[in-house]
C-alpha cells in the first residue's frame, strides 16, 4: 500500500532557526506575532522578520505559517485587524487561529473582498476533541484542524475515518502542558503573566515541597502544622511504597487520607491544599511528548501534518528534530520499519524524560517527571556550531564546553557523523585543550561537508 507524506511542520523562533528546519527536513515552519501568539517571549517576528521569512520560505518551496492563536481580551480584539491586516497581505501559507470572534473577523474581510484568501488552520488552543467538532469548523470555513493533544491514536482514527475531505495535524514532540493546551491558571495567579497571553513563565516546573496539614473543624480549610525538621520526600515516598499493597485487600497506608499543603520553593509560606496520591517534589511537571516511535501509525491513518513543539528552543533542537522526525517520515511512507536509533538520537536533546502522552493510553506515572523540573541532556551535549570551513579546518562558536579528547558528532544535513578531536586551536593559532563555554571561537580539523554544522559531544559515560 502506498502511503502519503504528511508534512513535517518545525516551529520557528527565529529566520536561523527557520533556515535550520528547511535545510534538516521540515516542509512548513510556523512563527507568530508576539502580541497575538502564544509565544510573546524569545521571539524575533515583527512584521519585517515575517516578511522576510514568507519570501525565504516561497523561494525554497515550503511554506510559512502565521500563529496568531491566543484567546484575547477586549483591547487586543480591539487592535487585531490593523495589526494582521499586513501580515495577510504578504500571503503567509496560513494563518493558526483560536478564537471564534477572530475568525469571524478575519474570514468576514476576505469573503468581502477586502483581504486576499489565505488559509485558516484551527490552533491546538481550540482544544478540537471529536469529529462533530470537526465538521463545525469545517463548516465554518476552516481549512486544517490541528487535533488536541489529548487525544488517542484511535481517536485521530475515528476522526479521519469520520472527516476524509479535511486536513488534519497533530503534535508529535515537545513541551506538554497540565492543563488543556496553553489554558493552565497557575502562571496568571503566581505572576499576573497569563499562559494564553503569550507569558507563560511554566510554574508547572517550578519546585514545590508539600506541607502536612489538618483540617480546621468549623471551615473545612486546610491549616498547615508546625513542623519538626526538614520533610523527606524520597523518605515518604520509601515509606509509602512499603505500606501500599500493589493490589488485594491489605490495609490502607494511614497518611494516605490526610490533608497536604503545597508549598513553591520561591513562595515559602503561601501554602496551598492539594489532593494527590502521588509522591515527587515536581508533581505538576509533565514530561515532554515523543512520538517518534508512532509515525508509522500516524502515517496510516492519513494524517496530514505532524508538528513539532518549541519556538523557544534552541537551533540545535530544531535541527535534531528535523532531522530525525524526517527520516522517521521517509521510513514509514517508504514501508521500512522503524528505526529504533532515531530513539537514542533524540535522548541528545536536552529534556524531562519523554511520554508518548495520551497517543497511547498509559498509567498517569508515565506522564509525569517528578524528580527534576528542568531539561536534561542524557546521551549528547550540543556544543558548538561551525561558521566557516576550509582546508579540511572549521572555525567553530561554542555553546558548551568541550575538550580534545572528546568524541563529537557532527550534525549536517547531508548526514552525521563522528569523530575524536585530537586538536583544538584559539584564532591567533595557540593549541588549546579545553574550549570553554559561549561564547568563544577555535579552529578545528574537520573534513567532509560542514558548512552550517552543529557539533554535539557524545556523553560516553552516559
Amino acid at each position: 500500500m502506498t502511503f502519503q507524506s504528511p508534512e513535517l511542520l518545525l516551529p520557528a523562533g527565529s529566520l536561523d532557526k527557520m533556515r535550520a528546519a528547511y535545510d534538516f527536513g521540515a516542509d512548513a515552519v510556523y512563527a507568530g506575532q508576539p502580541r497575538y501568539s502564544l509565544r510573546a517571549r524569545n521571539n524575533e517576528f515583527r512584521l519585517e522578520q515575517i516578511a522576510q521569512g514568507i519570501a525565504e520560505a516561497h523561494a525554497r518551496g515550503k511554506k510559512f505559517f502565521v500563529t496568531s492563536n491566543l484567546l484575547p481580551h477586549n483591547d487586543k480584539v480591539r487592535t487585531y485587524l490593523r495589526d494582521i491586516e499586513p501580515v495577510i497581505a504578504l500571503r503567509p501559507d496560513a494563518l493558526i487561529m483560536a478564537d471564534p470572534g477572530l475568525i469571524m473577523l478575519v474570514l468576514e474581510k476576505m469573503e468581502h473582498g477586502g483581504w486576499p484568501e489565505v488559509p485558516i488552520h484551527l490552533s491546538v488552543q481550540a482544544n478540537t476533541m471529536n469529529y462533530a467538532a470537526v465538521k463545525f469548523w469545517q463548516k465554518v470555513g476552516i481549512a486544517r484542524i490541528i487535533l488536541s493533544r489529548e487525544l488517542s491514536l484511535d481517536e485521530v482514527a475515528k476522526i479521519r475515518e469520520e472527516c476524509p475531505d479535511i486536513e488534519l495535524e497533530v503534535f508529535v514532540h515537545g513541551a506538554l502542558c497540565i492543563a488543556y493546551s496553553g489554558r493552565c491558571l497557575l502562571s496568571g495567579y503566581f505572576n499576573r503573566r497569563d499562559p494564553n497571553q503569550g507569558t507563560c513563565t511554566n510554574a508547572c516546573r517550578w519546585n514545590y515541597q508539600t506541607r502536612p496539614a489538618t483540617l480546621d473543624p468549623n471551615t473545612g480549610e486546610p491549616i498547615a502544622q508546625p513542623m519538626e525538621g526538614d520533610f523527606s520526600f524520597s523518605q515518604a515516598q520509601e515509606d509509602a511504597h512499603a505500606a501500599f499493597a500493589a493490589c488485594g485487600g491489605s490495609a490502607r497506608h494511614p497518611l494516605a487520607d490526610q490533608v497536604y499543603l503545597l508549598e513553591e520553593k520561591e513562595r515559602p509560606g503561601q501554602l496551598m491544599p492539594i489532593m494527590e496520591d502521588e509522591h515527587g517534589t515536581y508533581i505538576m511537571n509533565s514530561k515532554d511528548l515523543r512520538a517518534v516511535e508512532h509515525v508509522q501509525r500516524l502515517v496510516e491513518i492519513g494524517v496530514d501534518s505532524l508538528k513539532v513543539e518549541g519556538r523557544t528552543k534552541s537551533l540545535y533542537y530544531v535541527a535534531r528534530t528535523a532531522q530525525v522526525y524526517r527520516r522517521a517520515i521517509d521510513d514509514a511512507v517508504a514501508g521500512r520499519p522503524f528505526d529504533p536509533t532515531l530513539l537514542t538520537e533524540l535522548e541528545g536533546l536536552a529534556n524531562r524524560g519523554y511520554t508518548s502522552g495520551f497517543l497511547e493510553r498509559r498509567p498517569m506515572h508515565d506522564y509525569q517527571n517528578y524528580e527534576t523540573g528542568h531539561s536534561t541532556a542524557r546521551r549528547s551535549q550540543f556544543v558548538a556550531e561551525v561558521r566557516a570551513v576550509g582546508a579540511g579546518w572549521a572555525e567553530v562558536e561554542t555553546k558548551n564546553r568541550f575538550d580534545v579528547g572528546d568524541l563529537l558528532e557532527v550534525i549536517h544535513p547531508s548526514g552525521n557523523r563522528l569523530l575524536r578531536l585530537t586538536q583544538m586551536f584559539d584564532l591567533e593559532g595557540q593549541p588549546v585543550q579545553c574550549a570553554q563555554g559561549s561564547p568563544v571561537r577555535v579552529r578545528i580539523p574537520l573534513e567532509g561537508p560542514a558548512e552550517g554544522a552543529l557539533l554535539a559531544r557524545v556523553l560516553e559515560s552516559a
